[in-house]
């Protein structure tokens, strides 16, 4: 059995403004560690993924930065998507890429910005759900025990008719739910958190492709016959102009009738915010967070990442404040989500230097 990993790394991270930008997004940051989160995204490949086997899927923005920051991946396995069109057209481009050099190999699709804690665990997980996926013609998803009622994840129910961490068959596929939606999965037993991880052979989601996005399969089909040809960008780029951007989720996953669910029994989190970092780090007794030259004066629950210059806050509760050379945000934790309407505000109002 020959394992691949694609990483997908085509992100732009807008609700990490201002430190999230165009050129070094989320996933290029070093929020947890002296590691990036994609650096952090390899390192688990580490033992269980030869680095030759691993790929990364980005765009031309993003690229150079990759390349600097992993210099052990060869650097033709950097696939350049010429614009985002979601994470179905993203993975059918990588998917082409991987079969015409590692034939039927099983790939396990990997986001760039996930923080997992316990490594042997998640290797576990992935070794079990590849083995299956090489003996069968399954779609695996990973989903992760749900140990709140989140509001931000998407769910997956299971035919809870197995332990440990044996492979499931799912009913369906939930969107975020309202917080009483939530409490329901929670208390149901049989909703996990969709984790948007996913591993099975390149034939089966090429087939599974074929099957229920025939526009998508077409643009595969022609990108498939200009692999290794002078016109690949030419045709690449225009293949993409007309695809539907649509998520792997809504364009295979939901549709599927061969899709297996395997749990992770690790510490996981797709970090989606701020706050979601204020929360996996470790606080002072007033629990406050600090990153860089900071001072807290009478202030509860705050985080302050600040590299480039002293930050002062007093008698503040439950704010992050974020700053760069150019730009901070200050904003309540219960509104950490709505930063992305600051990226849209700038994108609006032509304030290009700030995105």
């Amino acid at each position: 059995m020959e394992l691949v990993a694609v990483i997908m790394a085509g992100g732009v991270g807008a609700r990490f403004w201002p430190k999230s930008r165009a050129e070094e997004p989320k996933q290029l940051l070093n929020l947890f560690s002296e590691r990036s989160m994609i650096q952090n995204t390899v390192d688990r490949m580490e033992g269980l993924v030869k680095n030759s086997n691993i790929y990364i899927i980005t765009n031309k923005m993003q690229k150079s930065q990759i390349l600097e920051q992993l210099s052990e991946i060869p650097a033709e396995n950097v696939i350049e998507e010429p614009f985002g069109k979601n994470t179905a057209a993203a993975i059918g481009l990588a998917t082409l890429i991987v079969e015409s050099k590692h034939t039927n190999a099983v790939t396990i699709i990997l986001p760039a910005d996930h923080l997992i804690n316990d490594q042997d665990e998640f290797q576990k997980v992935i070794r079990e759900a590849s083995e299956y996926a090489n003996n069968s013609d399954a779609l695996v998803t990973i989903g992760i025990n749900p140990t709140r009622p989140d509001v931000g994840y998407g769910y997956i129910q299971i035919d809870d008719n197995g332990d440990g961490n044996s492979l499931h068959k799912v009913i369906r596929f939930a969107e975020k739910p309202n917080l009483e939606t939530a409490k329901r999965f929670l208390k149901s037993g049989d909703f996990f958190w969709n984790s948007g991880m996913f591993i099975w052979r390149t034939d089966v989601i090429l087939s599974e492709i074929k099957n229920y996005m025939l526009d998508l399969n077409d643009g595969l089909e022609t990108i498939k016959a200009a692999i290794g040809k002078d016109n690949y960008e030419e045709v690449l780029t225009k293949v993409y102009g007309i695809l539907r951007s649509i998520s792997i989720d809504y364009g295979i996953m939901e549709n599927s009738k061969v899709v297996k669910l395997i749990k992770g029994k690790f510490d996981w989190s797709d970090v989606g915010s701020w706050d979601a970092v204020y929360h996996l780090l470790e606080k002072d007794k007033n629990d406050n967070v600090g990153k860089g030259d900071t001072y807290f004066g009478n202030t509860e629950g705050t985080y302050v990442n600040s590299t480039n210059k002293f930050t002062a806050v007093i008698g503040v509760k439950d704010l992050l404040v974020i700053n760069t050379d150019d730009a901070t945000l200050v904003c309540h934790r219960d509104y950490a989500q709505d930063v992305k309407l600051v990226v849209d505000y700038l994108r609006m109002n032509k304030k290009d230097e700030l995105l």
